[in-house]
């Protein structure tokens, strides 16, 4: 008997310490057969040196064993969005069924192409796999929001974010921190003598639509002609427009219907700053992208960069988006529905033996259950993702299923006027081979989960092995204590009806 206790308790004490071993993450990475590249080359680089690039990054990727093939498109990439100096790189890989060497999966392939990749000094390049989740995010990992509430200089909230990028990546936890953001691209800050212009009979905006105009372009009408629809849209001639001293040979209309020159009126101001500036929640804000490092899941990396954004300066905050965001308000909404299916079980068993004790007989075996789950997980290395909690959740039906097996018998038995700890231990001996042959064919039916691969593999495999070795410890372990439980609570039971 205080074998049995002590084994109970055993069982509790280690369960908590894995609930606290094995990490937290919201969905597993998932191979989906292909990954992204980002390239960024320094501010104003031009499309001629991204696409020399370019052909240096195909080249050293197509030399890879796991990939088939590679596409490239300058002037645009997912986390820079348009500019001469960025570039998209979508890698294809290989069939899954080409790729079941250890050496040739995601987890080996992505990181030996970054470093691959990182040894071009003419540009950052960034290689990421997608969101398991399609619509959530742009690349898979965190996605935080450094927010500057007080609407100072980007320039400070640059020094900010790179401060912050800095300290990310001396985090164990953190790996590949990174953000597109740049503050230093040279440009020309337009300064319109206001004075001047209203003076000399000018609106402000005739300056600024004679500048859409001519550098931009600006939409006029339509027209037909020979049964065919045509825009016409005003723009400078390209020789017109090349460089800032092509200022001179604008003009503007005054109210007297003179043409004054423009560049009497405006000068431009070689300045530098960003090309776009983004708002987050109506705050200005920059985008800092990263990954869990190897050992870790999502809700570490998500708990360092916390942990960090306490030491930001006084006025800076932070948010979160996309997938890390979804991931914060899951919360532990996985635990209420936990308890809220441990309470049902428990209803229904109380209105099937019409008692209030006999279900605790039942329910014992949840505990083991679990048990054998959070152990499988941390000896596979695996995270405690929403896969696993759907695992974790479907260990209680399994499990109390398997109890019930011997835990009817039981009463049977107890009704037939033998002692309870008699019934208990004919209960198990009778039902041992109905619960070994139903936890086997369970088993064995879970082990194509276990072993996936391929598309989906990694949700697959977080289900089937916290199913799997939920199952096992709940046949092993629980046809032990099962018995050892109804005995408890029948002789409870029989003292309080004596």
């Amino acid at each position: 008997m205080q074998r049995c206790w002590v084994a109970l308790i055993a069982i509790l004490v280690v369960s908590a310490g894995l609930f606290k071993s094995v990490p937290l993450a919201f969905v597993p990475p998932e191979d989906q057969g292909f990954l992204f590249v980002d390239v960024q080359l320094p501010v104003a680089a031009s499309l001629e040196r991204t696409d020399a690039v370019l052909e240096r990054v195909t080249t050293m990727v197509l030399e890879d064993p796991a990939v088939t093939d590679f596409i490239s498109v300058s002037g645009f990439s997912l986390l820079g969005g348009a500019g001469a100096n960025n570039g998209l790189g979508i890698i294809v890989l290989s069939d899954w069924n080409e790729r079941k060497r250890l050496e040739l999966g995601l987890g080996e392939t992505v990181p030996r192409l970054y470093f691959g990749l990182a040894t071009i000094p003419e540009a950052q390049v960034m290689v990421f796999n997608a969101p398991p989740i399609p619509g959530i995010g742009v690349s898979a990992g965190f996605d935080y929001r450094l927010q500057d509430n007080l609407g100072r200089n980007v320039s400070e909230l640059t020094q900010v974010m790179n401060g912050l990028i800095f300290e990310a990546n001396q985090r164990e936890e953190l790996s590949r921190v990174y953000s597109t953001y740049r503050a230093n691209i040279p440009q020309y800050l337009l300064e319109v003598d206001r004075n001047k212009a209203k003076v000399l009979g000018i609106q402000l905006t005739d300056i600024f639509s004679t500048l859409q105009a001519q550098l931009g372009s600006l939409y006029v009408n339509d027209f037909t002609r020979f049964g065919k629809n045509y825009r016409v849209q005003l723009q400078a001639e390209g020789q017109f427009r090349q460089g800032p001293e092509d200022l001179s040979y604008y003009s503007v209309r005054n109210r007297d219907g003179d043409m004054v020159p423009l560049s009497t009126l405006a000068t431009l101001k070689p300045v530098l700053g960003p090309s776009s500036i983004a708002h987050f929640n109506l705050k200005r804000s920059v985008t800092i992208s990263g990954e869990a490092a190897a050992g870790f899941a999502s809700g570490d990396a998500i708990n360092a960069m916390t942990q960090l954004s306490k030491q930001l300066p006084q006025g800076y905050a932070f948010s979160w988006s996309g997938q890390s965001l979804q991931e914060i308000q899951a919360g532990n909404l996985a635990i209420v529905i936990f308890l809220l299916a441990i309470v049902f079980v428990y209803l229904f068993l109380v209105a099937q033996y019409e008692s209030w004790a006999l279900p605790f007989a039942v329910i014992g075996a949840v505990p083991i259950a679990i048990f054998g789950a959070l152990a499988g997980l941390w000896l596979t290395e695996l995270a405690n993702n929403i896969y696993a909690q759907v695992g974790l959740v479907l260990l209680i039906g399994l499990s109390t299923k398997t109890a019930i097996l011997i835990v009817e018998f039981a009463i049977q038995l107890r009704k037939s006027g033998v002692s309870a700890a008699e019934a208990a231990g004919k209960a198990a001996v009778l039902r041992f081979r109905a619960v070994l042959m139903t936890a086997l064919s369970f088993v064995l039916g879970v082990l194509p989960l276990v072993f996936a691969t391929g598309a989906g593999a990694g949700s697959r495999v977080s289900l089937g092995v916290t199913v799997l070795s939920g199952m096992v410890a709940a046949t092993v372990l629980g046809t032990l204590l099962v018995p050892v439980f109804y005995k408890w609570v029948q002789t409870l039971r029989d003292r309080k009806e004596a």
